[in-house]
């Protein structure tokens, strides 16, 4: 183990632990929750805290607001209330939940907020030049505030992946510090982009950086980038975060993005949560699943659960 030294804003030098990672372990770990199974009840109920915790999401360089704000409506209402509301009353089961919030380019926050009006549900954005972050700190800066000052309650910004694997990280420290500033009291999550880092003990690394720094959640990924999420990185992830608030005091969030596409998989991550930081990180306010893709398959299992039979995928909308 090394130690990287980072000093913060009062000139105070911040010792960070830069841990080696046993590869082998972390993947034979991981591996153990895809031999996880939820049935019954309890298959329902993991379903809906599911799709509680994502986010909605369109990043595309052809979004219109008429595309956010189709996606806006499914956000609200994931299925029409005519549609279901037989079979629950049947299964005594509770109203389908809407999902966490929905993301979008800084541009699109003000769409995002006229269409979401009243509803609870969380407005994030992405910034600091979001997928590349090549972009110089006052861009980034300019990106942030004006999300935020239209509305935005949530900031996903991504670190400076040239900085880190350059190894200046006082540099991607900076760089957070001066986001989360300009966040105010908007939450931050940072993107370390794992597919992009090379090495568990990387991710580790930036883990630790990106929480010193005063990042709310950490995230693995951008989603335009493959390698994404998958369980071994995100379970790494995870162990930071307990290490941290254990130290600390602090519940750090998670949210693993990109390529999580069935329910079965939503399912063994949440079992990962659980087993790994506990049953108070199965929250929405403290885990998120980056995963459009993923909403359909989970409206499409619970109605099965509910119903006994599939629903075609366009009952729920093509995204």
């Amino acid at each position: 183990m090394r130690t990287i030294s980072i000093q913060n804003e009062d000139g105070n030098q911040i010792a960070i632990q830069a841990f080696p990672i046993d590869e082998v372990g972390a993947n034979e770990r991981a591996d153990f929750f895809t031999k996880r199974s939820v049935k019954k009840d309890s298959k329902l109920s993991a379903l809906y805290l599911a799709l509680s915790m994502c986010d909605l999401t369109t990043l595309e360089g052809s979004d219109t607001p008429g595309r956010v704000q189709q996606m806006c409506a499914k956000a609200r209402f994931p299925v029409p209330p005519d549609l279901i509301e037989p079979y629950l009353i049947k299964r005594k089961a509770g109203p389908i939940p809407s999902v966490a919030a929905v993301c979008v380019y800084p541009s699109m926050v003000p769409i995002a907020v006229a269409s979401l009006k009243g509803s609870g549900i969380g407005i994030a954005s992405v910034s600091t030049a979001f997928p590349s972050g090549q972009a110089p700190l006052n861009v980034k800066l300019d990106d942030t505030r004006f999300a935020v000052e239209n509305g935005a309650t949530e900031i996903d910004m991504v670190i400076n992946r040239s900085a880190f694997l350059s190894g200046d990280y006082q540099q991607v420290f900076n760089e957070i510090v001066a986001i989360k500033k300009a966040c105010g009291d908007t939450h931050l999550k940072v993107i370390l982009e794992t597919g992009e880092l090379g090495s568990y003990d990387r991710v580790r690394l930036a883990s630790e950086i990106a929480m010193e720094a005063g990042g709310d959640f950490i995230k693995t990924s951008t989603g335009k980038i493959n390698p994404a999420a998958t369980l071994p990185v995100t379970l790494v992830m995870l162990q930071a975060i307990g290490d941290y608030y254990q130290r600390t005091g602090k519940k750090i969030g998670m949210k693993p993005a990109g390529g999580i596409r069935t329910s079965k998989q939503a399912i063994q991550y949440l079992c990962m949560v659980n087993e790994t930081l506990g049953p108070e990180w199965l929250t929405p306010h403290l885990f998120r699943f980056g995963a459009s893709a993923l909403v359909n398959d989970l409206l499409k299992q619970i109605f099965k659960e509910l119903t006994g039979q599939y629903y075609y995928d366009k009952v729920f909308s093509i995204d």
